[in-house]
């Protein structure tokens, strides 16, 4: 394993999901006193590794078809729109 990659990586991930609506929601969940919050903790984990599992898949096959630097372009372009929308809704 790459540690450098790794860190980086989860570092990235990790500083992105803060605060993320996916933790407000898992945080409405474990709000409810009727929850068992490790259930809440294992259904939030297990999906958030799915979700993981899916964009490493799909970053696998458009690599096979698409140029790195192009996804990195593409993927840039895209956090701005929705940087510009978020601004403009608010």
């Amino acid at each position: 394993m790459d540690i450098k990659i790794f860190l980086t990586v989860f570092i990235t991930v990790f500083i992105a999901e803060i605060g993320d609506k996916t933790q407000l929601a898992t945080m409405l969940f474990a709000a409810d006193e009727d929850v068992n919050k490790v259930t809440v903790f294992m259904a939030a984990s297990i999906a958030l590794i799915l979700a993981s599992a899916i964009g490493v898949l799909a970053g696998t096959l458009l690599s096979n078809h698409v140029n790195p630097k192009t996804l990195s372009y593409l993927a840039g372009t895209g956090f701005i729109i929705i940087g510009v929308i978020t601004i403009y809704h608010a």
